[in-house]
């Protein structure tokens, strides 16, 4: 082979790798997602056949463009696997819910609301609370929660507890 086509494949080579590095940096925030971290979790009971779990969290989105959240869950895994999803209760509700029971503490950060937006490369401290239809044992005695957030346009994004 001669000098000069080693030269020529070889430019070749860089600029490809070149054009394949700047795709892949360009497209990188393009993927929407969130990631996140439960920080704290707290229960109570309401009577003696529900409890309320409060759980804190922190979300962070690395895209370049906002989440919108379309809706918030909270899902119960017990020691076996089977889940129980609770009833997510709205950001009024849960003013009222962390006056009335003492037991869950002081409210540290706003609700996860439907329609919110995440905006890109932010980072955001949320709560949600929710009520489950178990006695108070059961929700001490879990494996874990989840934290299920669904966006807009389909993606869902699920959080454990650790």
């Amino acid at each position: 082979m001669s000098r000069t086509l080693l030269i020529t494949f070889g430019i070749g080579i860089v600029v490809v790798a070149i054009a394949v590095w700047g795709i892949v940096r360009i497209e990188r925030g393009g993927h929407v997602e969130l990631t996140g971290t439960i920080l704290k979790v707290r229960t109570a009971p309401l009577d003696e056949q529900s409890a309320a779990a409060v759980i804190d969290f922190r979300v962070t989105n690395p895209a370049d463009y906002p989440f919108q959240v379309r809706g918030v869950t909270v899902v119960l895994e017990n020691q076996s696997g089977a889940q129980t999803e609770g009833s997510t209760v709205s950001e009024v509700d849960a003013r009222q819910l962390m006056a009335g029971v003492p037991l869950l503490g002081d409210k540290y950060n706003p609700s996860l609301m439907v329609r919110e937006r995440v905006p890109g490369h932010t980072t955001l401290d949320r709560m949600i609370a929710a009520r489950f239809e178990l006695p108070d044992s059961q929700l001490q005695a879990r494996k874990r929660f989840l934290v299920r957030i669904e966006e807009v346009d389909g993606v869902l994004q699920v959080f454990p507890e650790k």
